[in-house]
């Protein structure tokens, strides 16, 4: 076994398992419209994944701060 060898292993790529999320040849065809949508929103997710947690927890936050809000004034106005 060369040197080279060795990195093509430590690399991943003949290793079997590096793609076991994979489930593209699992799915039937007339599924995989809605499988590649799955594929394109994980992949977001993998690049965007802080960005996108820290803007959703915002809009939650924003969400609640202002349904509190109009809580209270109907609360006090009542």
């Amino acid at each position: 076994m060369s040197a080279n060898d060795d990195r093509g292993a430590a690399n991943g790529q003949d290793d079997p398992a590096a793609n076991a999320g994979d489930l593209g040849e699992l799915i039937p065809e007339s599924l995989l419209p809605v499988w590649r949508r799955i594929e394109t929103i994980q992949a977001f997710r993998k690049t965007y994944g802080d960005r996108y947690t820290g803007v959703l927890e915002v809009l939650t936050a924003l969400a609640l701060t202002a349904g509190y809000l109009y809580w209270l004034f109907l609360y006090l106005t009542a």
